[in-house]
């Protein structure tokens, strides 16, 4: 199986149009940038209004299951996403809803019209660390455990990303049906 290639660059545009170089790996993402890089995944170009459109502004990029040309298996580093499109004076997202527990129903009817939506294509891609990003987010255990108070840019932010561990998993000394005798802890035996 080929690995994907991602772009090494300091933001998504430049990702797409002018890549330092291509890397499967981060140790060869940071000798093509020559300083440390970090993987990410950010919104490129315009929205738009259904997925056709923008299957068709992208041929070639992303996969297309209506039998369009799709990317070599090195190149799948593009990917289309619907988003939420903000109106005048309302919010990108959602508001929370409460349960209402109200004639045998647990939460209140759907709104009758959706949200409106749009396709933006999402470029994953080795970012130069040293590139202005718009806001790291820090690890959500440590924020909450913080005494100063969150402003909401930096909430969204950790919502946003992926969970990040507090620190790297260790590997397991032995296997989960594996014992160590007691008169002899130095050997690893299995156990049946």
């Amino acid at each position: 199986m080929t690995a994907i290639q991602y772009p090494v660059a300091a933001n998504a545009e430049l990702a797409l149009s002018q890549p330092m170089g291509r890397a499967a790996r981060e140790r060869e993402a940071r000798a093509l940038a020559k300083e440390a890089v970090v993987f990410t995944t950010d919104p490129v170009g315009p929205a738009f209004a259904t997925r056709e459109a923008a299957l068709d502004a992208y041929k070639g990029r992303v996969d297309d299951e209506r039998g369009g040309a799709a990317p070599a298996p090195e190149d799948r580093f593009c990917r289309l996403a619907e988003q939420i499109v903000a109106e005048r004076g309302k919010a990108a997202r959602l508001p929370p809803v409460s349960p209402t527990y109200e004639n045998g129903r647990r939460w209140p009817e759907p709104p009758a019209e959706p949200p409106r939506t749009a396709w933006r294509l999402m470029v994953s891609y080795w970012r130069i660390a040293t590139a202005e990003r718009p806001i790291e987010a820090p690890q959500a255990r440590q924020a909450r455990r913080g005494k100063q108070a969150l402003d909401p840019a930096t909430l969204k932010a950790i919502a946003r990303a992926p969970l990040r561990p507090v620190e790297p998993q260790q590997p397991l000394d032995i296997g989960l049906f594996e014992v160590r005798p007691p008169e002899a802890p130095h050997i690893v035996m299995p156990d049946e």
